[in-house]
Order: structure tokens, then sequence, then C-alpha cells
């Protein structure tokens, strides 16, 4: 236990999470994720845009990822930790309870890509072009969601006695209960211990590498789901040495934590898809509608050629105009932007 007269540097945790308006519960957690999610898609449609795509794009297939991404991230979540919602006293009906925390990134990526796929064939455009559009935005949506896990006071590592560690507070509940854990708790000022504020870490982490995708992406004609892997690689990369500094409960094999294994490995075939994938930058002309609304003119028989092809002519060399939208990517550069128990989000 770890007194608050003896800590002055740490930095605090919020004392709630959740505040009710009669009997309508806000909860941090969800309104970051929101929030996030409302950025991913204003972001990723101005990028669509630059790229050629038409304007409302983004919205229309996010109405397919976002559900499915958020059924995939809570499934991953489930899955890997089972023991806590289907193990002895247990109760499976908290597998439902998502407000509660739990969304495993690598399950909302792979399923809200399943979505994301939908919407572009209904769309008919490429699903490649299309996440690499969305990259830098999907990030930063992520780390938006982390500063839900700061008010729920999750998502932290192992206790330390680092200038910049994060005070966890003692919650308590109308039921009488004591805990840090309680998600609906209020803090009682009793500081519990003081941990590597690691939702932190992994916020920065993705806030520089959405830096960095902009700026490759200014930099090079980069498509073809190149730079979307690059996202995939970037983030996995952090989070790998992220989840060796946590210290809560998780599903381990041969020691090791579930959520390495899976970084390492998303990280291998990320950047095998980097080396061995297409090069090159779809065509625009290939971005921007469905078969009903067809981008070449009758008879044009060279504009169609290329469009079937779908390549664009210019090789992925650097380029000195700027075609991404990123007045945005200014403004986030230089800037800096968190698990309830068994998160493995």
């Amino acid at each position: 236990m770890t007194s608050t007269a003896s800590v002055l540097a740490y930095l605090p945790s919020p004392s709630q999470g959740v505040w009710y308006v009669g009997p309508l519960a806000l909860r941090a957690y969800a309104l970051c994720i929101i929030v996030g999610i409302v950025v991913a898609i204003w972001w990723g449609d101005r990028r669509w845009v630059a790229r050629g795509g038409k304007p409302g794009t983004v919205l229309d297939i996010a109405v397919w990822a976002v559900p499915f991404g958020l059924i995939g991230g809570r499934l991953y979540h489930v899955l890997t930790d089972w023991q806590k919602y289907f193990g002895e006293g247990a109760n499976p009906a908290d597998a439902l309870k998502i407000w509660e925390g739990g969304l495993g990134i690598w399950g909302a990526v792979a399923l809200g890509a399943v979505g994301a796929w939908i919407g572009c064939r209904r769309r008919g455009i490429p699903l490649p072009a299309f996440g690499d559009a969305l990259a830098p935005a999907i990030l930063l949506a992520q780390a938006i969601g982390r500063l839900g896990n700061w008010f729920n006071q999750e998502l932290y590592g192992r206790e330390t006695t680092v200038a910049w560690g994060l005070e966890i507070y003692q919650r308590s509940d109308d039921a009488g209960r004591v805990s840090p854990a309680l998600i609906d708790g209020v803090s009682t000022g009793e500081v519990a211990f003081v941990v590597h504020p690691t939702f932190l870490y992994e916020l920065l982490w993705n806030v520089a590498v959405v830096i960095l995708l902009v700026l490759i992406d200014r930099r090079f004609a980069i498509g073809h789901g190149r730079l979307f892997a690059l996202y995939v690689a970037g983030y996995c990369s952090g989070r790998f040495w992220i989840e060796l500094m946590r210290a809560d409960a998780a599903t381990e094999i041969a020691g090791i934590r579930i959520n390495t294994f899976t970084s390492g490995i998303v990280f291998v075939l990320a950047v095998a898809y980097v080396i061995f994938a297409r090069k090159g930058r779809e065509d625009p002309a290939t971005l921007g509608g469905t078969p009903a609304d067809p981008q070449v003119a009758p008879g044009d028989k060279d504009s169609a050629a290329e469009t079937a092809e779908g390549e664009s002519t210019a090789p992925e060399t650097p380029r000195a105009a700027d075609d991404d939208g990123t007045e945005v990517a200014a403004k986030l550069d230089g800037s800096r932007p968190g698990k309830s128990k068994g998160d493995n989000s």
C-alpha cells in the first residue's frame, strides 16, 4: 500500500469512470470508443477522397465494419480469457457486458475487415486501397479509445517508483464494496498502488506510428494494402513490449501471455505482406464508384484497360505533393493526444 503523502509527482487516475444522469449511465470507456470511431470515419473519408474515392464512402462501409469490429473484438477477448466468463464461479452473462471493457484489437481488426470487405464489394471498390486510406485513422481511433482504460483504472503494468507512475485508487460503490477494480465505483482518495501506465505507453506509441504512417504515405506512392500492413506491423511491435510490462492475470502459453504471441506472429505476417505485396498505388479511377456509376467513358479503350488492370502507371517513388488530405497530420505532428479485470484489449 502506498500512502498519498509519500508521492508527489505520480500521475493521478480519474476519480470515477461512470456518471449517472437519472437512470442513464454515461461511461467514459464507451464515450472514448465512440469518439474514436467518429474521428476515424471523418479523417478516413478525407484521406479516401484525396486518393480518388467518393465522399461518404467511408461512412457507408463503416455501417458494416464497425459492428463486425465490435463483435470481433469482444469475441477475441472472451475466447482468450474464457475462464473469467465460463470458469468456476463465473457468470457467462458477463461476456455480454462490453461496457465494462474488454475488446481485443486483433479480433476487432480481423472481423472488422470482413465487414469492410462486404461494404467494399457492395460499392465496387478494392479493399486493400480502402485499408490504406483508413490505416492512420484507425490507429488514431485506437489511441483515443485507450483513454477509456484510464477512466476505468485498467490496462496498467507492474508496480513502479518511476516519476510518471500511475496512481490506482481504491474505489467504493453503493453496495459498500471497496476495490480498485470497481468500474462503477468512486475513488476514496486512498492510493492502492502505483503502476506503469501501460495504457498511456500504448496511446503515445499509437500516435507516433500514426505520424510515421502519414509521413510514409506523403513521401511514397504506397498502395495495395501495404500501408495498412505497416500499420499492423507498427502497432504489433509496440504492443509486444508493452505486453511484457503487464502484470494482470491473462491466459498464457508456456508462461508467456497469449497477446505477446499474437503480437509477434501478426507482426511477422504483416512485414511479409509489405515485402511481397504488389508495389505502386491503385489508379484513382478504380476507387470512385459502383458498377452502376462507371468511371471510364464508353469507347475509351486505353482508360478501360488501365482501369481493369487496377494499376497506377506511376512507380512507387518519392512524391513531392501531398495527396492524402494531411493538414490533419500536420496538426497531429508534435501532439500527444487505457482494462478492466481480465481485459486483453
